[in-house]
């Protein structure tokens, strides 16, 4: 609890008046012995405004960059300006055999204003797919999820999933992220689905060489890694 400079002064003041010895007094008064003293020292050598709080100001930071070294890390970044800040580290680590941090590098960058927003392209999503499935197994869906099992290492949950009906056709779960794992659960849908006794073997080659598109994502508290691809089958 923090005291005003009139409420430290009245309690020095109380414990000089008190009959009873000051630990007892201040023991009756909830203030420990060692800060009674501290106030009493401030207020002896300076009075009552000695005793008025001062705001906390950090001290040295040990591990702080020499001004000197800041001020070459910005000169360094001004005459390689395409460089990220990582970059930036490695290479001033390398060619001026000083070792700096990549935080410490973005750090001082930061405070200079010299960093400069990712070049991106921002794209919106739309809320729903413009060419909307109208019936089963028009449009497929494959995932990729990764787990790790305790004990037995990490393993690939591959899955196939009909647009229209949300139903999971088939899944399969490997020990790997092949292409091979992806048309080992094709094959398996199309077998479930019935599609293979209706689609030739070239429609079906053709389906399985459809781009794979990455992302990245969690779910349900576990950490994945999704593969997605959609297959046209209309």
């Amino acid at each position: 609890m923090r005291y005003p400079a009139s409420e430290k002064l009245e309690i020095i003041r109380t414990v000089e008046a008190s009959h009873l010895p000051a630990r007892q007094t201040l023991a009756m008064l909830g203030i420990p012995r060692t800060t009674y003293y501290r106030w009493y020292d401030r207020w002896s050598e300076g009075g009552l405004d000695a005793l008025a709080d001062t705001a906390p100001h950090p001290g040295s930071v040990w591990n702080r960059l020499p001004d000197e070294t800041r001020a070459g890390i910005i000169e360094f970044a001004l005459e390689h300006e395409d460089l990220t800040p990582r970059e930036l580290a490695v290479k001033y680590t390398d060619e001026k055999q000083y070792f700096v941090s990549e935080s410490s590098v973005y750090r001082i960058l930061k405070a200079e204003d010299l960093v400069t927003a990712p070049a991106h392209i921002v794209m919106k999503a739309a809320n729903e797919f413009r060419d909307k499935t109208t019936r089963p197994n028009e449009l497929w869906q494959t995932d990729f999820t990764y787990l790790k099992v305790l004990g037995w290492g990490w393993f690939y949950l591959s899955t196939i999933l009909d647009d229209y009906s949300r139903y999971i056709i088939a899944w399969k779960l490997c020990t790997t992220m092949k292409a091979e794992d992806v048309t080992a659960t094709l094959d398996l849908a199309l077998e479930a689905s019935g599609c293979d006794s209706v689609r030739s073997a070239e429609r079906q080659e053709k389906a399985r060489s459809l781009p794979i598109f990455r992302r990245r994502g969690y779910r349900a508290g576990w950490r994945n890694h999704d593969v997605g691809v959609g297959l046209c089958l209309a």
